[in-house]
């Protein structure tokens, strides 16, 4: 049953409500005044607060205030005999849901109750599954290289100061980004990103400032660009360095103006939007070669966050690799799986030229292929050279989804027979299929050996 707090002094309005609201099933609580609702808000859980305006003492609108510095997320109704658009509009400027006129319309009254009830829990929901999906982008390690670089996101992430985050492919320069928009003062607005290398140079300045309609070839429709879509918030330029010159003057006219111009259009937009660069190419030596523009670098580089390659935090390896295997048979619903110590310390001295990403690739590889729930040092087949695997083989041969889950199944099954030396029902109870399915698997692979008769009366 939800519960309902009311904050009026009117006890017939008190009495009024009580019916009401216990006739929805809602279980309704009481306050008199505006110091007796916060004693009952601190010592109870509430799903929602009916507030009058006009009250002795600390009046409503000073007891919203005071309610949302308690609980941000509890919806909270005003009502109110005397009500003026002013006062209706500085309620809904501190957070209230709703503003009612008394007297009260019961049926209006309890529309608005549900509608705010669900809001709140909608909102809730979408808390936590952002928090699960961000959980998921903690930027893992306990080495003092991977330690210096959650300081620095620390200290720079409440400012609005522009950061130009630098490393090999695969660090996890985008973590770093989200980690910053994270916790920001801007982490209620959109975090915007942009892939400056993956857009081509005549479409990159339309992706980022927007273009009005009929400005070129193609363009049938106004288009809204990254730079606006990020306003209030936060919008990451990833791979700068491959950046056009044309659309880094536009991008060092932003900067320094505050406002951007669609292509095609004469209108100056404003916008607030903290910038988050990131790069794998050495900007000082593209500054020299005459590729990047030097006022741009120095407007990006306020605050240099560099993030060690994995070979350079290689005690992190460890902890990555178990996370990473976690999270897989989490997100497959596979059975837990696990590294021996000896399979870490391998990975350790592994050459990670694709660094983090590389790693991740790696243990999803391992996860998948490695049929107990132990990951030992034997299976590791990649080397320090990146050794190509089986999982490549069948990676590289193309084909449709459906083409490469029949190649892993096939390949699956077949590593299972040759380990129980083709016993049937070994490999069927292994894989924990009837017989006859599994029969039915080999004969759709065509998958022999040239002994199943033998094996066969093995078995029997």
């Amino acid at each position: 049953m939800k519960s309902i707090l009311v904050v009026d002094d009117d006890k017939a309005i008190r009495d009024s409500l009580r019916m009401i609201l216990q006739y929805a099933k809602y279980e309704p609580h009481f306050a008199e005044d505006g110091v007796s609702a916060l004693a009952q808000l601190l010592a109870t859980q509430f799903d929602l607060v009916l507030l009058d305006i006009k009250m002795a003492g600390m009046d409503g609108l000073e007891t919203l205030r005071k309610i949302k510095d308690i609980e941000p997320e509890l919806p909270v109704i005003m009502i109110s005999g005397h009500g003026t658009i002013e006062t209706a509009v500085e309620a809904t400027r501190l957070g209230a849901y709703d503003f009612l006129q008394k007297p009260l319309d019961k049926d209006k009254l309890l529309i608005v109750i549900r509608n705010a009830i669900d809001k709140k829990l909608l909102l809730l929901e979408n808390k936590q599954m952002k928090e699960k999906v961000e959980g998921k982008n903690v930027i893992l390690g306990e080495s003092l290289k991977i330690k210096d670089v959650l300081n620095i996101i620390d200290r720079v992430a409440p400012t609005d100061a522009r950061v130009l985050i630098t490393g090999e492919n695969g660090v996890g320069k985008e973590l770093v980004a989200k980690a910053i928009h994270r916790q920001s003062r801007r982490k209620e607005k959109p975090l915007i990103e942009v892939n400056c290398a993956a857009i081509p140079n005549e479409l990159i300045e339309s992706e980022l400032f927007g273009h009005e309609k009929g400005s070129f070839t193609g363009a049938t429709n106004q288009r809204i660009g990254k730079f606006e879509q990020a306003d209030g918030g936060t919008i990451f330029l990833d791979e700068i360095g491959d950046m056009s010159q044309n659309a880094q003057a536009k991008v060092l006219r932003a900067l320094e103006e505050g406002r951007i111009e669609r292509v095609g259009g004469n209108k100056q937009i404003t916008v607030d939007v903290r910038v988050i660069a990131a790069t794998n190419k050495n900007l000082q030596d593209a500054i020299k070669q005459g590729l990047f523009r030097e006022d741009l670098f120095h407007r990006l580089n306020v605050i240099p966050i560099p993030i060690p390659p994995l070979r350079e935090r290689r005690d992190d390896i460890p902890l990555l690799a178990t996370a990473f295997a976690e999270d897989i048979c989490q997100r497959y619903g596979m059975a837990q799986k696990k590294f021996s110590h000896e399979a870490l310390q391998k990975l350790t001295t592994m050459d990670w030229r694709g660094n983090v990403r590389e790693l991740r690739n790696i243990v999803e590889r391992l996860v998948i292929m490695t049929p107990s729930t132990a990951i030992d040092a034997s299976q590791i087949e990649l080397g320090a050279s990146g050794a190509r695997t089986a999982f490549d083989d069948l990676l590289s041969l193309g084909g449709t989804f459906q083409d490469f889950k029949d190649r892993a199944e096939a390949a699956y099954i077949k590593k299972m027979l040759d380990e129980h030396r083709w016993n049937i029902s070994k490999t069927a109870e292994a894989l924990d299929i009837q017989r006859s399915h599994l029969y039915n698997k080999m004969k759709k692979y065509g998958l022999t050996r040239g002994e199943e008769s033998a094996e066969e009366s093995s078995e029997s």
